[in-house]
């Protein structure tokens, strides 16, 4: 597991085994807040232990900035803290994180100690505001990755915790692509210092508007691409003739992973764009 610290009394977590997926803490006097959860046991354990041991205080709130189980499946690793998300998260845990665990803890023993934790504190629109020592953080919703998605400010430092609202390459297959497309440009209008991605590396400050323009590129060239194709060609010509180079990106993202994002993206968009499910 990586470990940096981003600004005082904050720090970033990525993993070193699964998709580079991040999660965050901002401590205060006397307790923290945890941002996500990583995806293995260990990961996430690890990092509670830094958290307790090396800053020296308990964690009091989990968020979590959408449902998927590498953000969430380490909430029952903070017992005593209150989960807080969205309140779709919530619903969208309770009804596919116990099947979907019993599947994976079937393929994986180590999985075997993990329990579905749901939120208990969710909103459903608007902002939810907490503060943590001196620092203010926002949540609000940033869909388009799911429909569950938020995001977390760290309002003094101009620190957004993205979740997956953005990544090294924008993933819509469970979400929506115009959701995304305004998740984005919202992204790059806020004025941030830093944006902690829900996979990848940390955008810094003069890295962020290319990195917004990249992901806008991103998807609305596969938008147009795929309704361009879509209805004279089958999935499997559609996705030969839609590389992910042609629409901006580069395949050796998230440790080269992105190529099958980027299929996984295609089909899902031609499906939406034909009302299928």
């Amino acid at each position: 597991m990586h470990r940096e610290r981003v600004s005082e009394n904050v720090f970033w977590f990525q993993s070193e085994v699964y998709a580079q997926v991040t999660a965050g803490v901002i401590i205060g006097p006397q307790w923290a807040v945890v941002i996500d959860t990583l995806a293995l046991p260990e990961e996430t354990l690890s990092m509670r232990e830094f958290i307790e041991h090396e800053l020296g205080v308990q964690v009091r709130y989990v968020i979590n900035t959408h449902y998927h189980a590498d953000h969430t499946w380490g909430n029952c690793f903070f017992p005593g803290a209150t989960i807080i998300g969205h309140e779709r998260c919530r619903e969208l845990l309770i009804e596919y994180g116990k099947p979907s665990l019993e599947a994976a803890q079937q393929q994986n023993p180590g999985l075997r100690q993990v329990k579905i934790t749901p939120p208990q504190l969710t909103f459903s629109s608007g902002e939810l505001t907490m503060r943590v020592g001196k620092k203010n953080l926002i949540f609000s919703p940033a869909f388009g990755h799911s429909e569950d998605g938020i995001s977390v400010l760290v309002e003094e430092d101009r620190v957004l915790f993205a979740g997956d609202s953005f990544m090294p390459l924008p993933y819509i297959v469970d979400g929506n692509i115009d959701d995304m497309l305004a998740s984005v440009k919202k992204i790059g209008r806020m004025g941030l210092e830093n944006i902690i991605q829900g996979h990848g590396d940390i955008i810094l400050r003069g890295e962020i508007d290319a990195a917004v323009r990249e992901n806008l590129n991103y998807l609305n060239n596969i938008k147009k691409a795929v309704k361009a194709t879509s209805k004279r060609k089958s999935e499997e010509e559609m996705q030969e003739s839609i590389s992910i180079e042609s629409c901006g990106k580069s395949r050796v993202h998230l440790g080269g992973l992105a190529e099958t994002l980027h299929q996984r993206n295609l089909t899902a968009l031609r499906r939406q764009i034909h009302g299928e499910n």
